[in-house]
């Protein structure tokens, strides 16, 4: 997958480029819920957001929320008690366990049949299979395009990923929603580069310059018909906004005591970041931790990323609860699949995507629920199996939307979520 680190100019061109091969795009505002000025006007009123916590290579799920103490599988770390009586997590993760019955819902049963990094992560992402003819969105295309304002001045789809292991892998693609859609893209650091208007232009020239710019592409677009064209006028109309959202990004405006609670590690910064930014408005942000993907020394490993979910996760939930954000944002921890349940001879545990774990906080959630549970080794899901589209039905169902609304490219309907997919109502709020 291309670098796709987006600083104003690459938004810019990237938007043009996506623009411009999305011809096929049927121009999504004239045909659903925001062209409707009451149902939008609810929707956006509730101000749903979502975070999700993109555990990159395949985070062990025997290691985090389905542990199997004294089974052959179970490896070394013990299973303990957690806030919601009669269920366990890895002692890996002691900070969440006291906190499961606050925020959290567990899912144990996904079944999602793919157990390829590049495969994975791709049906992680859009929640369905690939078709040759059709371009899906991702999830944080969809959130946005659901969730955002058009009239919004900050980026409605944030996505950090500083590592490079698996980055080509975590996919970010408006599909055939256009360039409007697109998401930030950062893989330098917290704050986007090049955001910052030139020392030498001073802010009439830069007003004076997006005036011509405007008017040329009035002209251009007289008489024209093109959704491609609109959506790559609407990304520039956006620029001064999404400028201004710069502050946003630099976490040196919190107080020392808020950076301490997330601590100093690069996805705890960025977690605080993902925060100001959902409080400001931004529909959707993904933190990518990479890389989880144990072939060997599984055990140090996840002592390593599973402490450091744990305490982050926490700080990012106990902070958006204290705001009064939690009720109306959704955080999200997901891979591409799970680890197996057998351990190799290097001590690793290898792709499994045949019954393995996510979990669900806050917006539109019943905390303290445990759905599905695997066989006593974990090697199969021995109750209330799902799938990535049963999963993407529940995350849509959470924040407010119907996940079997139709989209349209030209007049072939695309549903949300694959038809007849049910969300699990049993973690639901």
């Amino acid at each position: 997958m291309t670098d796709l680190s987006l600083s104003r100019r690459n938004f810019l061109g990237a938007s043009a480029a996506t623009a411009a091969t999305a011809a096929v795009a049927a121009d999504m505002t004239s045909l659903d819920v925001l062209q409707n000025p009451l149902l939008a006007g609810e929707l956006k009123q509730q101000g749903k957001r979502v975070i999700l916590l993109w555990l990159a290579g395949g985070a062990s799920q025997l290691e985090t929320f389905d542990p199997k103490p004294g089974r052959p599988t179970g490896g070394p770390y013990r299973a303990i008690n957690t806030s919601v009586p009669g269920v366990q997590i890895s002692e890996l993760m002691p900070k969440m366990a006291s906190r499961l019955s606050k925020y959290t819902s567990i899912i144990r049963s996904l079944d999602t049949k793919n157990a390829d990094h590049g495969g994975g992560a791709r049906l992680m992402h859009l929640g369905r299979r690939d078709e040759p003819t059709v371009k899906y969105p991702d999830l944080g295309a969809v959130l946005a395009r659901e969730l955002g304002r058009i009239d919004s001045q900050v980026p409605d789809y944030v996505s950090f990923y500083t590592a490079t292991e698996g980055r080509g892998n975590a996919i970010s693609q408006s599909g055939f929603l256009g360039a409007r859609y697109n998401a930030m893209f950062l893989t330098q650091g917290n704050v986007p580069p090049n955001l910052s208007r030139l020392a030498e232009i001073s802010d009439l020239d830069h007003q004076q310059r997006g005036e011509l710019r405007k008017l040329l592409s009035e002209r251009f677009a007289d008489g024209r018909q093109s959704a491609s064209l609109a959506s790559h006028n609407e990304s520039y109309s956006r620029v001064r906004g999404l400028m201004a959202s710069e502050t946003l990004f630099d976490i040196s405006k919190e107080s020392q005591s808020v950076r301490d609670k997330y601590g100093p590690t690069l996805f705890g910064e960025q977690c605080l970041v993902a925060r100001r930014l959902v409080e400001a408005g931004v529909p959707f942000v993904k933190i990518s931790r990479a890389w989880w993907d144990s072939h060997g020394q599984n055990f140090e490993t996840h002592l390593e990323l599973v402490s450091e979910l744990d305490h982050v996760m926490s700080a990012l939930l106990d902070d958006l609860s204290e705001r009064g954000l939690l009720e109306n944002t959704l955080v999200v921890t997901l891979s591409e699949f799970g680890r197996t349940p057998q351990i190799n001879s290097s001590l690793g545990r290898d792709h499994f995507a045949s019954a393995w774990s996510s979990s669900l906080s806050g917006c539109g959630i019943k905390p303290g629920t445990v759905y599905g549970a695997s066989d006593e080794d974990g090697r199969t899901v021995k109750d209330g199996k799902i799938g990535a589209a049963e999963l993407f039905a529940t995350i849509y169902r959470a924040v407010g939307i119907d996940h079997r609304k139709d989209y349209h490219v030209g007049a072939r309907p695309l549903p949300l979520t694959d038809p007849g997919t049910k969300p699990v109502t049993e973690v639901l709020a």
